[in-house]
């Protein structure tokens, strides 16, 4: 691909792989902060300490797949493609919030904080892959001549 050169497959399943990642990241964390919130207090007053973090989680990550779905997802020009993105990064970002909690239950913390990690890296990773594939990242480089 020469420089400067769009590649919508990879626009488009970097900018869902990376909503979905770093949605689910976000999902993740808040069940963290709710297994360590329920290991500190008693049931009684696990409610009283936070409203209820974990619909506050699901609702900041199904969000935050589906704007990194739509802004990475930009340099596609067509805006039915962009919607389809976004929404379809904020389910993804849900499925991967519930195999989190799966996680949770047969390799409880540890399991959840690498589950939460490899969303993060796969997010990053996808984003990085979706700005490459929008030819951005070629014209910040340039090509050195100086001329």
């Amino acid at each position: 691909m020469s420089a400067g050169q769009k590649d919508p497959l990879a626009i488009g399943i970097g900018a869902l792989a990376a909503g979905t990642g770093l949605g689910g990241a976000t999902i993740t964390l808040a069940q963290i902060f709710v297994k360590l919130l329920q290991g500190r207090l008693d049931p009684e007053r696990y409610r009283e300490a936070a409203a209820d973090p974990l619909l506050a989680g699901l609702l900041a990550g199904v969000a935050v797949a589906g704007l990194f779905g739509w802004r990475r997802s930009q340099a596609l020009e067509n805006l039915w493609q962009r919607g389809v993105i976004g929404v379809l990064a904020a389910v993804g970002a849900l499925l991967v919030g519930f195999l989190a909690a799966v996680t949770d239950r047969f390799l409880m913390l540890p399991g959840l904080l690498v589950w939460g990690a490899l969303s993060l890296a796969v997010g990053v990773t996808a984003s990085r892959w979706a700005i490459a594939g929008s030819g951005v990242e070629d014209e910040r480089q340039g090509t050195g001549s100086g001329v």
